[in-house]
């Protein structure tokens, strides 16, 4: 039965969205005359307006929306808001068309003009704009407000004319298909709920054909039972609060104040009559003058108010109350703090079937809940916590049933059982109002204590806590005014600590202080607006924070239309005290989800961060040799290539720096040469000469400046001036050339050369040849090295270039064979190497299978790094998966190839190209799978040479099958085309 009426209530309320959108766009579709809210006072009202300026885009332009405050900020009793209410249609009316009328007018009024003295958390914006733990499908934050006006968008099709009024902190969830209203007199919309509940509520008792015959107030089971209220299935009426008035009643009603006289006869705070006790009694069947005079009134019973209670009887009685019985329904009473704490934590999932949540537009990893809010994930917080438009910093520590409301924590340690309330004043001040989560302000407790006791423990006077003879909580001077919202916590934590006699006694007394009912009235309204949409700016970039800690994807981070300054300076702040991971990804993150020209620029900040740390780490370790000199006349250094098996692209930053790398590769020879050939050769010219022929460039430099000047991706010669600097032949700043070439005997000539090897082979070439270089220098100059300082300094070589490549390639050339190379985490890799022993059967068996094909086309140029990188930096689990196991792989070939099993080899090859593709999507194209697909009947194994997608092909022969066979093959698919077997050997 349960499960049928939340399936039905939430069908309902699908209804009723459509129909409110409709409300926004369809011009046929029947919307309201007016909708009307009610005011305590004109700062509430002023607040009000707000609040509806804020929606302006969500609300029907057909629509008049007003605010109607009690006059002069007098209680006049809800009877005397719906009376100002009439006179306020009434006189629109009449300016309008000329006759004031309520005639055809569908009009509805919430009636939110309370104190709110049970939830002072929602005083000043009203309870009707309380939280409801309801993202609406538009994204929205829902508030009473927003579920009335969607609920009631529905309504106005259902009456022809009228007005309808509701209570501003009773949600009510129904049908509108079952109001069934017949336009005369009134109407009572009444739900059913079981008799437990209805003893703490008004009950109506049904009469004869449908009109309510009497209103039981807060009656006995026994008493509910005995008079007849309770049906079978042991339920009753109750009182919703939501009446429905044809206009001969409101116009009935208006002849009571149709002067300025009669007006302030029935609207003041001496009579303060009632909707429901002064308005409704009179309509029901069983009721009676001489008991309408005894029933209870909203102020104090007083002969005003009894002389209006007669001309209300002769006014109203003739009408009869029509009682709307819907269900299934459900209502909702935002009560007290103890409900609102209740429902926010566990209460919600009785509603999950109105998509209500704990968790609204907030960043919060715990089960805490929470609206519009912020828990940072290293803050401490108890169970039963609830925030509400709040930030809990990383070192808070927050207590158990907590209410936190329009408040930031930042180190603080909040005790249990309390409520936190900021408040920004009209005067520029913060009051934060602190009391139990069981107090009710209307009583004289605190904490559960005595206000008299906590007075007498603290020795103060009465005047030190009260202004006035009405000595309640809602009134007592307990909260000081500061300057910030976080001094005012603390202030506020000092109520707590003195009312447990260990506060600062003397800091608070010379303290200006505010009860919750001054707080209330001085309340800035715009500021407490403004604090949500702070808190809402700030969720959004908390949840980008949150989704980097929890690595999920970047793509998935809700879009930005740009940062607004509170982001950018939370942006800021992070950035200041980021570490380099946390850096990075803040800005790939941002970027993502700005998108757009200024979401590039925050990805390329994101890549400018790697390549300078990387760089700065790098520049950081070199050092200057002021004492090497040339030993040679001439030098020649040859090394080979490299092909890459396992690994591939955990060698590169910022991958290795966070995850460490793990390579398996081997080195190579084309056509039985070394193809990469560095040249070094003394000059008696003090001067240093860069010649590179396949480049087909020549520059001589006779100055040092220019020679330091590194870093720029066009220069021809960022190689050969980054080996220099990496090698500490020149120093990274300052110092002569002429002054160093005649300490080291003379200038130099630096020949390079990579002979025969197509351009964007895959080969790894050009970091082979920073190799090449790194070791000519050493042994041109005489300079003793280990094979781990000849890959440190091309490693630091490389990061000087800022190319962002990795390091396997310069380890796969600088000396023959197998290697298994890896590296710890960290901005400086260490590398180690080992040298891979296999047997020499399996040694030649690879010799026989290993075979390489030349596509016939150069690698396109294309943001292949960056899109490897931002992959990575933005968490993309398939490309984070393989980013791990193809270091697994790496290391499971090594073993496969240690105990000679080729063809286990050959399936890990295999395996790993399928995740080279995972991680680069580009790798692969039409053409390469053209060339693998006409061999695949002819190798075991498949993988494209350094990033693919173009250059050099890898594959290993099925048994038998020869290098000579593929050839034929290929010839007979691409004929005169480059694509073909080049000869190789591995080395």
């Amino acid at each position: 039965m349960k499960s049928l009426t939340s399936l039905f209530l939430s069908q309902s309320y699908q209804d009723t969205w459509d129909d409110y959108n409709r409300s926004l766009s369809s011009e046929n579709f029947p919307v309201w005359d007016y909708i009307i809210l009610t005011a305590s006072d004109e700062n509430q009202a002023e607040g009000y307006h707000k609040q509806i300026e804020e929606r302006k885009d969500f609300l029907p332009s057909k629509t008049h929306f007003a605010i109607i405050p009690d006059e002069g900020g007098k209680r006049v009793g809800s009877g005397g808001a719906t009376l100002s209410v009439l006179k306020y249609i009434y006189e629109r009316e009449q300016k309008v068309s000329g006759q004031g009328h309520f005639n055809h007018l569908r009009v509805l009024v919430i009636h939110s003009g309370g104190d709110s003295k049970r939830v002072p958390t929602y005083s000043a914006l009203g309870k009707l704009f309380s939280p409801v733990p309801h993202k609406l499908p538009d994204g929205r934050s829902s508030t009473l407000f927003d579920e009335f006006l969607i609920s009631m968008s529905s309504v106005a099709s259902r009456i022809r004319e009228g007005m309808v009024l509701l209570s501003g902190d009773v949600l009510l969830l129904f049908n509108p298909l079952q109001i069934d209203f017949s336009g005369k007199g009134a109407a009572a919309i009444s739900f059913k709920e079981d008799v437990e509940t209805g003893r703490n509520h008004g009950v109506f008792l049904n009469g004869e054909e449908g009109n309510v015959r009497k209103f039981l107030h807060k009656q006995s089971v026994e008493t509910l039972t005995a008079m007849g209220a309770v049906n079978e299935n042991n339920c009753v009426d109750i009182d919703t609060g939501a009446i429905i008035f044809a206009p001969e009643v409101l116009d009935a009603l208006h002849t009571l104040i149709d002067t300025p006289e009669k007006y302030h006869q029935y609207v003041n705070d001496t009579v303060r009559l009632s909707l429901y006790g002064d308005f409704l009694y009179p309509l029901a069947t069983d009721s009676t003058l001489e008991a309408f005079y005894q029933e209870k009134p909203e102020g104090d019973f007083c002969p005003e108010l009894q002389e209006a209670r007669k001309i209300l009887w002769e006014t109203l009685h003739p009408y009869r109350l029509k009682l709307l019985r819907l269900a299934p329904a459900k209502f909702i009473h935002f009560g007290t703090t103890r409900e609102i704490l209740a429902l926010m934590s566990d209460g919600v999932e009785n509603y999950q079937a109105l998509s209500w949540g704990k968790q609204v537009n907030s960043s919060i990893s715990s089960n805490c809940a929470g609206y519009n809010s912020v828990l940072s994930h290293r803050a401490s917080i108890g169970e039963n916590c609830y925030l509400e438009v709040s930030f809990v910093h990383d070192e808070a520590k927050i207590g158990n049933n907590v209410l936190l409301s329009y408040i930031d924590i930042h180190d603080e340690t909040i005790p249990d059982d309390i409520v936190l309330h900021g408040l920004k004043q009209k005067n520029g001040k913060f009051v934060c109002r602190i009391y139990g989560v069981q107090d009710n302000p209307k009583e004289d407790k605190l904490f559960g204590k005595e206000l008299s006791q906590i007075q007498k423990s603290l020795s103060l006077s009465e005047s030190d806590l009260w202004d006035s003879d009405n000595y309640t909580l809602w009134t007592a001077n307990l909260y000081p005014e500061a300057d910030s919202i976080r001094q005012a916590v603390q202030a506020a934590l000092n109520v707590y600590y003195l009312a447990h006699e260990t506060g600062d006694l003397e800091e608070w007394k010379k303290s200006n202080r505010k009860s919750l009912c001054s707080g209330f009235h001085d309340a800035d309204s715009e500021a407490i607006i403004a604090w949500n949409r702070r808190m809402q700016e700030l969720v959004k970039m908390d949840e980008i924070a949150a989704k980097i800690y929890s690595r999920q994807p970047a793509k998935d981070t809700s879009s930005l239309q740009e940062l607004t300054k509170i982001q950018q300076s939370w942006l800021e702040k992070k950035l200041s005290c980021a570490d380099f991971s946390e850096t990075m990804r803040l800005q790939y993150y941002i970027g993502t989800a700005l998108q757009g020209k200024e979401g590039n620029a925050y990805i390329a900040d994101c890549f400018h961060t790697i390549s300078n740390t990387i760089l700065h780490a790098a520049m950081e370790g070199l050092q200057y040799n002021d004492t090497c000199k040339i030993s040679k006349d001439k030098h020649v250094v040859k090394l080979p290539l490299r092909v890459n098996w396992g690994g591939g692209w955990s060698d590169t930053p910022p991958i290795c720096c966070e995850l460490g790398g793990t390579v398996l590769n081997a080195a190579i020879c084309l056509n039985g040469e070394l193809p990469v050939e560095v040249t070094l050769e003394k000059i008696p010219e003090k001067k240093i000469v860069f010649d590179s022929r396949d480049m087909d460039v020549h520059g001589e430099f006779d100055t040092i400046e220019l020679l330091q000047k590194t870093g720029d991706p066009y220069d021809p010669f960022a190689l050969q001036k980054a080996c220099l600097l990496a090698c500490g032949i020149i120093p990274a700043q300052g110092g002569n050339l002429a002054e160093i070439l005649t300490r080291m005997g003379g200038g130099f000539e630096m020949h390079s050369e990579v002979t025969n090897v197509p351009k964007g082979s895959g080969l790894g070439t050009s970091s082979i040849l920073s190799a090449a270089c790194v070791k000519a220098i050493f042994e041109f100059m005489g300079i003793e090295h280990t094979e781990a300082d000849l890959y440190a300094h091309v490693l630091a070589m490389e990061q000087i270039m800022s190319t962002g490549g990795g390091w396997q390639d310069q380890v796969g050339g600088v000396v023959n064979g197998i290697k298994y190379i890896t590296s710890k985490p960290g901005l400086n890799q260490e590398l180690k190497v080992e040298h891979i022993q296999i047997s020499e059967s399996t040694k030649k068996e690879l010799d026989e299978r290993f075979c390489l094909i030349y596509t016939g086309q150069r690698r396109l140029a294309r943001n292949l790094l960056r899109d490897v990188v931002g992959r990575y930096v933005g968490n993309e689990p398939g490309s984070l998966f393989a980013l791990n196991e193809i270091q697994r792989v790496a290391a499971l070939m090594r073993f496969e190839l240690e105990r000679g099993n080729v063809d286990a080899f050959s399936e890990l090859l295999e395996y790993h190209w399928s995740l080279s593709k995972k991680v680069d999507i580009g790798s692969t194209n039409t053409l390469i799978e053209q060339i693998f697909a006409s061999i695949d009947h002819l190798i075991d194994a498949r993988m494209v040479c350094g990033a693919g997608g173009g250059g050099f092909l890898q594959v290993i022969l099925k048994k038998g099958v020869s290098k000579q066979d593929v050839h034929k093959r290929l010839k007979e698919v691409f004929q005169d085309n480059p694509v073909d077997v080049w000869d190789c050997q591995l080395i």
